[in-house]
């Protein structure tokens, strides 16, 4: 570590590299946290090594090299959220739509929705969270939790993430964001208030783990084989009474089980589509890429990335991230 640290201090590109190698995935997971954006979280980590490669002389070792990193990322990702509107799901953007058999309006294409990550690239099982961690890993990278947190001010965000995620004591967030303990600890309780009203009772990992792993494959599969047989009773069953379907970019949503199958019947599930469904994982959640026939390619082509919030059995909630160049982001074909 000290000989690497000595040369990437006098220019050495590829010992920089190994030195924040380690870091990368959990700073990227971090910046996802505070920004609610792929795109974001890429361009703010990208920025926060450049500033970390220029300012490596700097770097004294008071702190520990993540702290230091933390820490660049943190006000990178401020200064960032100061550019921008917040991001939010269309649940929290509007009411949900009176008629499923009503067309739908254009799409939203601005930057003001949570985007999904894919499991994979969120290091969640080499992210080093300290002993006072709130919430564990998979916990704050659940789609709700990512959504509530862009309801916080930015600075109550970054305390809460880097306090109640990662662990760092009170000294350690007041050091980072150049503020007292005391100003971080009423930041972090004003945080607790926005974030404890908007999360559900039962977090999904814990949904997850009173499912087990059968009760889990049984939900997964049957769900992709009631999507590409178009059957809408079969999929509706599946749902909650008041249960929710959302279509980010596309701002209308809707609620409850009529509601939804009405939806499913009338478009995506109609006999004009035909779909194939690949399982996945985002933000610590089952999901799915949804790919639809395309006569002119003779395949089927990437259509967007679904993610399930599970109510028990049921399904809470379907998100439907309506954007065909999410799937390269999860590693998945360019068609089926």
């Amino acid at each position: 570590m000290t000989d690497l640290l000595t040369a990437a201090r006098d220019g050495d590109e590829n010992a920089f590299a190994q030195l924040i190698g380690a870091y990368r995935t959990e700073l990227s997971a971090h910046c996802y946290r505070m920004l609610g954006s792929v795109h974001d979280a890429e361009d703010a980590l990208q920025e926060s090594l450049l500033r970390a490669w220029r300012g490596l002389a700097r770097f004294e070792g008071r702190s520990s090299l993540r702290s230091w990193l933390y820490t660049i990322a943190t006000n990178v990702c401020l200064r960032a959220i100061e550019r921008r509107p917040k991001r939010v799901l269309p649940i929290d953007y509007g009411p949900s739509a009176d008629d499923p058999h009503a067309a739908h309006g254009e799409p939203l294409v601005e930057s003001v929705w949570v985007e999904p990550y894919p499991d994979e690239g969120l290091g969640l099982a080499d992210g080093l969270a300290g002993p006072d961690a709130r919430y564990e890993l998979r916990e704050s990278v659940e789609l709700a939790f990512i959504a509530a947190l862009q309801h916080l001010p930015a600075q109550q965000r970054a305390v809460l993430i880097l306090r109640d995620v990662l662990g760092f004591t009170g000294a350690e967030v007041a050091d980072a964001l150049q503020t007292t303990p005391g100003a971080v600890y009423a930041a972090l309780q004003r945080a607790h208030d926005t974030v404890d009203q908007r999360l559900p009772a039962q977090t999904q990992q814990a949904t997850l783990r009173s499912l087990g792993d059968d009760g889990l494959r049984a939900i997964v599969e049957g769900f992709v084989d009631a999507w590409e047989r178009a059957d809408v009773d079969a999929l509706t069953a599946k749902l909650a009474e008041d249960a929710a379907l959302t279509m980010p970019p596309w701002s209308e949503w809707y609620r409850g089980r009529d509601a939804i199958a009405a939806f499913l019947r009338a478009t995506p599930l109609s006999d004009r589509y035909r779909w194939r469904v690949v399982p996945t994982q985002s933000n610590g959640q089952p999901a799915f890429a949804h790919y639809l026939w395309d006569a002119e390619a003779a395949a089927f082509m990437p259509h967007g990335i679904a993610v399930l919030t599970l109510d028990g059995d049921r399904i809470g909630e379907l998100t439907i991230f309506r954007d065909p160049k999410l799937l390269a982001r999860f590693g998945l074909p360019e068609r089926v």
